[in-house]
């Protein structure tokens, strides 16, 4: 078993609320009998009033990950409360900004681990499946996507309204960028923490798993699906909306496409330019 110190962090994050203990060394640590030995893992769940899903969630996690990052978005419920007592040692992160976007680039920039995991609060997602994403990473893959329409997936939780409109999404995208997904919008998904240099989030709504899906193809990084099943949301409605979130989704595809965020790019290097000319 190989470990090693963890690095000297700055002070304490106020945004981050203290847990009950931390570790004070990273482990490559024993994990089942197909994956001898993983490196630290960050699992971060977005939640907003979901007290009730939060037990359906945690008694499926992995006891050998290194964290659980929950991204509280300014929930009116015991959310935290019951995150603290099903994981002592849980990192409670405020989301300052809103959508789901928004909470998960919140809960990366709090991670430590060297692996991210993005797991839904709503009860969907088996926990269980955590070690076949971290095993697709160990081997080789730079990102791990999950897909509910690969051999051996599933959903419970999809109308036949939204198959078909993730159908269409994805065919476009696989098209547009020379992707094989088979899934598109699906949250759960597993990465090394260096890809998010090479992706640079900027959303804020559900439409952020397409923005990474895009992103990760155009940066050329290794992608690995993996076969994920669905369950139903246990307690409560879902802030998606398919029509709305479509739409956002589809405008995020032309967008990529378009190349805009380059053009963007090259104005600010222009104009940062431009002022350094003047400067001097």
């Amino acid at each position: 078993m190989t470990s090693f110190v963890r690095p000297v962090e700055p002070g304490q994050d106020p945004l981050i609320e203290p847990s009950a203990g931390t570790a004070s060394t990273r482990t490559y640590r024993p994990v089942s009998s197909h994956l001898a030995i993983a490196p630290p893992v960050s699992v971060v769940i977005p939640a907003m009033n979901e007290a009730e899903n939060l037990p359906y969630v945690f008694k499926t996690l992995p006891e050998w990950i290194h964290e659980v990052v929950l991204v509280d978005g300014n929930s009116t419920d015991d959310t935290v409360a019951v995150a603290r007592e099903l994981w002592p040692d849980v990192k409670v992160v405020r989301q300052l900004g809103k959508g789901k976007g928004d909470a998960l680039i919140t809960g990366f920039n709090a991670c430590t681990g060297d692996i991210i995991v993005m797991v839904d609060a709503d009860g969907s997602a088996d926990g269980h499946e955590i070690v076949s994403y971290v095993s697709a990473l160990v081997s080789g893959a730079d990102f791990a996507k999950g897909s509910r329409f690969a051999n051996g997936g599933g959903t419970d939780d999809m109308t036949p309204v939204r198959k078909l409109g993730n159908w269409a999404l994805c065919t476009v995208v696989n098209a547009k960028f020379g992707a094989r997904y088979t899934d598109l919008c699906y949250g759960y998904n597993a990465f090394w923490r260096q890809c998010l240099d090479k992706i640079e989030l900027d959303c804020t709504g559900f439409e952020v798993e397409t923005l990474m899906n895009i992103r990760v193809v155009k940066a050329g990084l290794r992608v690995q699906e993996i076969p994920s099943h669905e369950y139903l949301r246990i307690h409560g409605v879902s802030n998606l909306r398919a029509v709305r979130d479509g739409i956002r989704v589809l405008r995020v595809i032309l967008s990529e496409r378009s190349g805009r965020r380059e053009r963007r790019r090259l104005a600010r290097a222009v104009a940062v330019s431009a002022g350094q000319g003047e400067a001097s």
